[in-house]
């Protein structure tokens, strides 16, 4: 078994001391000479004719630019998967936050001013603002030409629109003979769960600065997918990808928020129409009212199971409210693979029904959907558990995957240690409740996400320098995590060399090899993989150059501290080999592909092939409750991680924490609220993310395995330790209360009405 110098040591980051001292250069820290600001005049209604804008008087002005409007721009239509949005709303607004027109002036205040100049008249029309309104019997439509739509990613084959009605999409998964399993179960379990529409509360905004010399269009701006940034622009204005270089600049963190063009489009349009470089920031208030949340789920779970507890068949309905533009959709559609948990059901039926509403967009967040399932397949099982008298963890483990085991899509698993993350989580459970107080409870959840689902594809490059300098060049964010810390590593361990010698360059269309960006944890396992590949050619043309310098074999040579060693003779620094190299240097590239495994997509199961990268894992939680006022604390989460390889158990420990903290809040205290359409809570005074007093104890375990994939059979972890926390909180209650919460978040309120309820006899 190979022994690491690098990879599986905590490293501290590469970027960590110019990003504790501040001086990380995020997009609102471009500052380009004669930079206009821009301001954007967003819909004060929910849905609405547009009958006039008229923006003279703003044009008129001191200090502006330039006005632009629908009739400005280009009337093409984009989107993250469906292109159902135009840069400027034409015809009419969606919801509140829709945007109609955008000014760029010599300063903020000029800009504000301009917008408040703009004539606006709208004709109100009635709003579709809930999932049951936008169903009812002649729902206003939010999309009247939907029909007209195209996809704009390689999941076409998986849109199913309903035209003429308010469902973007509907798919149907099913696996088995649905009937046939409830007819064998003993129990049948029917619950509902509802969850809310939260913010990814990135800490810092959206943000762009673009500028255009006549020539190239640079945009400068925090994404997380800068190739798509690229060529979505490129479509949008008809330029020439190889005329748009996009920087990914620092990022402030993403959780599938800036999967997609937000603010871009109106940056390019007034860049290209002033000749100035703009700059164009969303406030905070803007990042809660106009961004995009999650996409809210109403979740139905029926499991039929025998007396024994093993279930004979699950089916599961979701209805998610992707608001007024379908970003939603990647989510909705990874229910039907994923929705069902990590369990070995032999029959299976999925339905998940997309539905636009006048409201707030809702988009990727920390997981693609799997959150919405998770909370309501965990909570189910503990049902289940409790009807059946059966302890929770032993249910689990009777009907949990295992190395091998078929998924619910059809693919074989065979790196599976999600047993051994939940007896070890029930270990610590059981220490907990030995010492527990009376009105503490405990709660278990099972957590797993297959591999990305699209075709993507990563690359990397490792370039040797004739100074002997080494360069990692990739095209995936770091949106945060130590991407580049933990694939610098890779770098290292191939090379021998110390980790600080490499620099790292990320996210930049000019300076990187293509990547389809960093989302749904696909960066360790995929990129990592390229990286790997990189690493390794760029290690075998050293060798071969310096192999044919000592007359030696490449095997009798070995790699030190930037040198190439042969026994017995002297050594050759890699400044040397690459002046020797016919470039000058030397380039070692590395392409890694994802496999398109789809529900229904029979492909990977007819070819005996398993996807890489599926991640397991499993949480427990203590949580106590104040019987008089409701009030909930999370003690204590135990939350195991089958990672495979921790290239950095720093950084993974890191992740772990953090979603933890995120999950808390999704499971206890966050949640848009929304009147007619507006959100009334658009702040950090009135959205209660959890604070440093909300900390609970937590005990990340990293369960590694020596799995045979590259990158040394390294899994992603970023997302996964957000999904459990819900579920798991929500059986703790019962557990401490006898109260089944079904509806997130589960606020002190919540749980007192329920408490003041009378039992049932």
């Amino acid at each position: 078994m190979r022994s690491f110098k690098i990879i599986g040591k905590p490293q501290p980051r590469l970027d960590g001391a110019e990003t504790v001292s501040g001086s990380a250069k995020y997009t609102v820290d471009v500052v380009l000479p004669g930079t206009l600001h821009v301001k954007l005049l967003r819909s004060p209604l929910a849905h609405a004719k547009i009958r006039l804008v008229d923006a003279s008087h703003a044009r008129a002005l001191a200090g502006v630019a330039a006005v632009l409007t629908a009739a400005d721009v280009p009337r093409k239509r984009f989107g993250f998967s469906l292109q159902d949005e135009q840069i400027f709303a034409s015809d009419k607004v969606r919801y509140i936050g829709d945007v109609i027109a955008a000014v760029a002036a010599d300063n903020e205040q000029i800009a504000e001013h301009a917008v408040s100049l703009i004539d606006l008249d709208l004709e109100e029309l009635p709003a579709a603002l809930t999932t049951d309104e936008a169903l009812s019997e002649n729902a206003p439509l939010v999309h009247d030409q939907l029909q007209s739509y195209r996809m704009n990613s390689v999941l076409a084959r998986d849109w199913h629109p309903l035209p003429g009605t308010n469902i973007a999409h509907q798919a149907l998964f099913t696996k088995g003979d649905i009937d046939k399993g409830f007819g064998a179960a003993d129990e049948i379990f029917d619950d509902t769960f509802g969850t809310q529409q939260v913010q990814h509360c990135s800490l810092e905004p959206h943000a762009v600065v673009a500028q255009w010399n006549g020539e190239q269009l640079t945009v400068w701006t925090s994404t997380q997918k800068v190739f798509l940034v690229r060529s979505g622009l490129a479509d949008l204005f008809d330029l020439a990808e190889d005329k748009i270089r996009v920087i990914g600049t620092k990022i402030g963190a993403g959780f599938g928020g800036k999967n997609a063009m937000r603010l871009e489009p109106y940056a390019v349009a007034l860049a290209l129409k002033t000749k100035k470089p703009v700059r164009l920031v969303n406030s905070r208030a803007e990042e809660f009212a106009a961004a995009a949340g999650s996409v809210p789920a109403t979740v139905r779970v029926r499991t039929g199971v025998k007396r024994d507890g093993t279930i004979t068949a699950r089916a599961m309905d979701f209805t998610w409210e992707t608001g007024a533009y379908a970003e939603g959709l990647p989510g909705s559609n990874r229910a039907l693979k994923d929705g069902v948990g990590p369990y070995r059901i032999a029959n299976i039926r999925v339905a998940s029904t997309l539905v636009y509403t006048n409201k707030l967009r809702g988009c990727p967040f920390r997981g693609l959907g799997i959150p919405e399932a998770v909370w309501a397949g965990e909570s189910q099982m503990d049902i289940i558990a409790e009807k059946l008298g059966i302890d929770p963890v032993e249910l689990r483990l009777k009907n949990c995957l295992d190395t091998g085991d078929e998924t619910p899509v059809g693919d074989r698993a065979h790196h599976i240690a999600l047993r051994e993350c939940l007896i070890k989580v029930a270990t610590e459970l059981k220490r907990w409740q030995k010492r527990a107080p009376a009105n503490h409870g405990f709660g278990i959840a099972l957590l797993h996400k297959s591999p990305t689902t699209s075709a993507s594809s990563s690359n990397a490059r490792v370039r040797i320098g004739k100074s002997g300098e080494v360069e990692l060049q990739i095209g995936a964010t770091d949106v945060g995590g130590g991407t580049g810390t933990s694939l610098g590593q890779i770098v290292a361990e191939e090379l021998a060399i110390p980790l600080h010698q490499i620099r790292v360059i990320i996210a930049d269309t000019e300076l990187t090899p293509f990547d389809h960006g960093t989302y749904s944890s696909r960066v360790t396992p995929y990129v990592g993989a390229a990286v790997k590949l990189a690493a390794t050619d760029a290690r075998r043309q050293l060798l071969e150059i310096a192999a044919n310098i000592l007359h030696l074999s490449p095997r009798a040579l070995r790699l030190h501290a930037g040198k190439i060693i042969a026994k017995g003779r002297a050594s050759i620094p890699f400044a040397a080999l690459a002046k020797k190299s016919a470039s000058g240097e030397i380039i070692g590239t590395g392409t890694s592909a994802s496999q398109r495994v789809w529900a229904g997509d029979p492909s990977a199961a007819a070819k005996g092939v398993a996807a890489p990268g599926w991640p397991f894992g499993a949480q427990a939680v203590e949580v106590a409750v104040d019987r008089e006022t409701g009030v909930i604390k999370l003690v204590r989460v135990a939350s195991a991680h089958d990672v495979g390889q921790a290239l950095n158990p720093m950084a993974v420990t890191g992740q772990i924490q953090g979603g933890i903290m995120m999950g808390l809040g999704y499971a206890l205290s966050e949640g848009l609220m929304f009147d007619q359409g507006k959100i009334t809570n658009a702040s950090f005074a009135d959205y209660k993310i959890p604070t440093i007093q909300d900390i609970p104890s937590s005990t990340p375990i990293i369960v590694e395995k020596k799995y045979a994939s590259e990158p040394y059979g390294a899994k992603g972890v970023g997302e996964m330790s957000v999904f459990g926390i819900a579920p798991a909180v929500a059986n703790a209650i019962a557990h401490a209360t006898g109260v089944r919460l079904k509806e997130l978040p589960m606020s002190a309120e919540k749980l007192l009405e329920q408490l003041k309820q009378p039992k049932e006899k």
